[in-house]
């Protein structure tokens, strides 16, 4: 790692934490900590390499910066990733050691769960930190943060909706849900309400059978979700799934979904906009989780799910105001939701001076 990796988007920090008496090998990225701490999940995942491992902690902090900025939280964007299976190599010990690298960071960085680190994984952790969000089950946690993401992707799901079709109802419109996870099976719900009619897939046939059973809903094979005829796309499964292969058979109107990092590139917000359709950038979308948890803070009184659930529900404005400026301006959706965001950064930064 060089300061010439970290200066195209202005990293802070990033610091690597090792010890193998207890195997680990972890790296913290504090991209941003001009709003506030440093927030975002810890992800244990078996990179092929260590280089690996650093492109995907630095995209995801810098992504966390952008989503808190762009809800607007008081925190800054990181995130941290354990080097390393999490179903065979993880242990007590080198979570508590993690949490001790954690805690050295006096509160710049606080952490909570990701892919591969659960509840029971960040209690450990939190033996030896007192910086860390979203245990499911501890007294003030904010729980499962499915409900609430789910409930900003169905305000910004509306948002778009207006922005395509001038009204912000759901009803009648076909939703090809891709992905039925446990933020699109609290989507379903709202989405039920709403009257929409929604074609779905997923890998997992328990997840299937889950959504079929409950919502009635129709089911494609995974390869086929890009195929179908509808009004919205949601892609709510793997990142990049709006590619260069996949984009040209979306036949949809508007994007919108809970993923993470939808777009491959750039390039396919551009083309998004050049073929007429409108894109709901996903890390506004997808920020009700966020929220959820900055609710969870102690020094904001402690959780209140009507506090933020009234946050979340402000999603929806937010990717009003993003689509609306897209077409005065004449850009792609994304890169307007990237300045705002810079913009709000740089305002916090120069009222510091």
């Amino acid at each position: 790692m060089t300061f010439k990796q970290m200066q195209p988007s202005n990293f802070e920090q990033v610091v690597f934490c090792q010890d193998d008496r207890v195997g680990l090998r972890a790296i913290i990225s504090i991209h941003s900590s001009v709003l506030g701490p440093a927030t975002g999940g810890t992800r244990m995942w078996d990179y092929g390499t260590e280089a690996e491992a650093l492109t995907d902690v630095l995209r995801l902090s810098e992504g966390m910066t952008y989503k808190a900025a762009m809800a607007g939280l008081a925190w800054g964007g990181g995130k941290a990733v354990l080097i390393g299976d999490s179903k065979t190599q993880k242990t007590p010990a080198m979570l508590q050691r993690f949490g001790e690298f954690v805690d050295r960071l006096g509160g710049n960085y606080i952490t909570a769960k990701d892919v591969g680190i659960g509840a029971d994984d960040l209690r450990q952790v939190k033996l030896k930190t007192r910086h860390v969000l979203g245990i499911e089950g501890d007294p003030g946690s904010s729980g499962d943060p499915s409900p609430a993401t789910a409930w900003g992707v169905y305000q910004g799901m509306q948002s778009s909706a207006l922005a395509a079709f001038g009204t912000r109802s759901l009803k009648g419109l076909k939703i090809a849900l891709q992905g039925l996870g446990s933020v699109s099976y609290y989507l379903l719900d709202y989405l039920a309400q709403a009257e929409a009619a929604v074609v779905g897939c997923d890998i997992d046939l328990a997840m299937v059978d889950r959504a079929v059973k409950k919502f009635g809903i129709e089911i494609v094979r995974p390869d086929e979700i890009y195929d179908v005829k509808c009004d919205i796309f949601s892609p709510s499964a793997l990142g990049a799934s709006v590619n260069a292969k996949t984009l040209p058979r979306i036949q949809a109107k508007v994007i919108a979904g809970a993923a993470n990092n939808q777009l491959a590139t750039p390039d396919e917000g551009h083309e998004i906009m050049r073929r007429g359709m409108i894109y709901a950038p996903d890390y506004v979308i997808n920020g009700g989780g966020l929220i959820n948890i900055y609710y969870e803070d102690p020094a904001r009184g402690g959780y209140s799910k009507t506090r933020a659930f009234e946050h979340v529900a402000k999603i929806g404005q937010t990717v009003s105001e993003i689509l609306e400026r897209s077409q005065a301006e004449n850009i792609p959706s994304q890169i307007v939701a990237n300045r705002m965001a810079d913009e709000r950064i740089e305002a916090k930064r120069k009222s510091r001076l």
